[in-house]
């Protein structure tokens, strides 16, 4: 299994999005890049510590690649907006891809590479790459949060859209017992 950690916002939504595809196996929904050792939720979204809400993935390379995990990472957030993502706002919620390896760091610099050549956004984008740091995972109710919590008005309205969007445009990369 290979390990891959975005930041692109809220991690209820990111991780959602992440639980969908065939060949990951575990999201955990955390943070990364700052500097207060085991930080809680309440300290991170202050936006004094330098965390960013992240996703930490397990994947297996044969079923779904890394570079696939980074289009489905740039085309289910906004990468082109300075520590936002919708009404969130802050330093916790910069788009970031925190790399594991020189082949990580590659492929995520080729991706926004390409994706500018090819001017998919309207704007630069300014997605973060750096190396993982520490992981610390986020407290038990931030796990599985839409799985969890579908009825609530978040969940319905801002996470439910995303997965109907990513799932037209990814279909084939949905696990099949979700598309039954």
């Amino acid at each position: 299994m290979q390990t891959a950690t975005f930041g692109g916002g809220c991690f209820w939504c990111t991780e959602a999005v992440f639980q969908t595809l065939n060949g990951v196996s575990q999201v955990t929904s955390g943070y990364m890049g700052g500097e207060l050792k085991h930080p809680t939720y309440m300290e991170v979204c202050n936006g004094d510590t330098g965390h960013a809400e992240v996703v930490q993935i397990s994947f297996d390379e044969e079923v779904i690649s890394f570079s696939t995990l980074l289009l489905v990472f740039f085309k289910t957030h906004t990468p082109t907006t300075l520590n936002r993502q919708g009404n969130d706002i802050g330093t916790q919620y910069r788009s970031v891809i925190f790399y594991e390896n020189e082949e990580q760091k590659k492929q995520a610099g080729q991706m926004i590479s390409d994706l500018t050549h090819e001017q998919v956004f309207d704007k630069p984008i300014i997605t973060e790459i750096s190396p993982a740091t520490e992981f610390y995972e986020a407290e038990d109710y931030h796990q599985n949060y839409f799985s969890d919590n579908q009825g609530k008005p978040y969940c319905a309205f801002v996470i439910q859209p995303k997965l109907n969007k990513f799932a037209k445009d990814f279909q084939d990369k949905i696990r099949p017992e979700l598309l039954e």
